[in-house]
């Protein structure tokens, strides 16, 4: 997975970047770094990596201010680092983007862990001879290229991994209700089955990014209490295909 592989970790610590960049190349990445905020912005632009490591404390524009501006042309994998186990300070790095988040002072193993997780999101499956694909009123999703359009136009910039895991789930479900846990449980994994914080500000995201107006959403309905569900017109919501293996 970490062959060719490159990470960027962004702190102004040089011993925890020591500390992360010596366990990254444990598993053969490749590892770049900055110290402040528009370094990052710029090494994220110019050198594409498949992960960004982001410190929410940083001199000059903090983590968020940089995390959003990545997401104005990428999207690239973030895990934003955080000396609080504050949710608010949480919600607010996923708000403007973040995939996952790691609180200090954190092991080697969770480091590892949390990595692993978030590239696995990102990895696209291979190619393969089906074509899979699924339509809900104006909204199609290629699952082979991991592609979202919206009246015909692909995305652009398209859904973050954890936007399109979510996504994913929903519509491989249209129709039925899928209960927050099991939402948080397969996008996020088994630690996060009761932040239902997060969950709500990612289904923000995709109201804003695919409903013809998100404050009035007709496609991902809630359940109040329970969960969300994909409602896609009559006889529209099937996957045409053979999907592959799951994201």
């Amino acid at each position: 997975m970490s062959k060719d592989k490159t990470v960027l970790v962004v702190d102004d610590q040089p011993g925890l970047v020591r500390l992360v960049r010596d366990n990254l190349e444990t598993l053969q990445f490749k590892v770049i770094t900055a110290a402040e905020g528009n370094k990052a912005i710029d090494i994220a632009e110019n050198e594409k990596p498949d992960l960004v490591i982001l410190d929410i404390m940083l001199p000059g524009q903090d983590g968020y201010q940089v995390c959003k501006r990545i997401r104005e042309f990428s999207t690239v994998p973030i895990i934003m680092l955080t000396a609080r186990n504050d949710r608010q300070d949480l919600v607010q790095g996923f708000e403007m983007g973040a995939d996952d988040y790691i609180t200090k002072p954190f092991s080697a193993e969770e480091l590892l862990a949390r990595v692993k997780a978030v590239m696995r999101r990102s990895e696209y499956t291979e190619m393969n001879r089906y074509s899979p694909s699924f339509t809900c009123g104006d909204i199609s999703i290629d699952f082979v290229r991991h592609e979202v359009s919206k009246n015909g136009q692909p995305l652009n910039p398209g859904l973050t991994p954890t936007e399109y895991r979510l996504l994913y789930y929903l519509a491989t479900n249209a129709g039925r209700v899928m209960l927050h846990s099991d939402l948080l449980t397969k996008v996020w994994g088994p630690e996060y089955a009761g932040a239902t914080d997060y969950l709500r500000v990612y289904i923000r995201h995709l109201r804003t990014r695919l409903e013809p107006k998100d404050s009035d959403p007709i496609y991902i309905l809630t359940v109040p209490g329970v969960g969300y569900v994909l409602k896609c017109p009559q006889g529209q919501g099937q996957i045409v295909g053979q999907l592959p293996e799951e994201v």
